[in-house]
């Protein structure tokens, strides 16, 4: 009788050591990623710029749900940037939500994205 001290016993099977696969990996360039993170502090000025619109007047937050409610997409949009952003924004709304999409590029390249969903309903 054979007592093997694997968990079970594999006549033929070969147990010898496994190393590891020797990979190569290109050297790290941190520069596009630090200008993102730079972009993205912008995007989150310009978030909090209309954030604290809408928070402190609920005039304005009338205009934005009326002008929502009669699907006119350029005064939603007007009024959005009224707010003194100078990021790109996408607006998209339906009845029961406004949601925003601000983004930024770099050279050209898409480098980073912040949404942002109000209920108001």
């Amino acid at each position: 009788m054979y007592y093997w001290y694997y968990p079970y016993y594999c006549p033929g099977c070969y147990y010898g050591p496994v190393y590891p696969s020797v990979r190569q990996y290109p050297p790290v360039d941190p520069d596009f990623f630090h200008q993102s993170a730079n972009e993205m502090k912008k995007l989150m000025q310009d978030v909090s710029l209309v954030l604290d619109k809408l928070a402190d007047s609920k005039e304005f937050d009338e205009q934005v749900m009326h002008a929502a409610q009669v699907a006119d997409q350029e005064e939603v949009e007007r009024l959005i940037e009224s707010a003194g952003i100078s990021s790109a924004v996408e607006i998209t709304f339906n009845p029961d939500n406004i949601r925003l999409e601000f983004s930024s590029k770099i050279e050209g390249e898409d480098c980073c994205h912040i949404s942002i969903a109000l209920r108001w309903r």
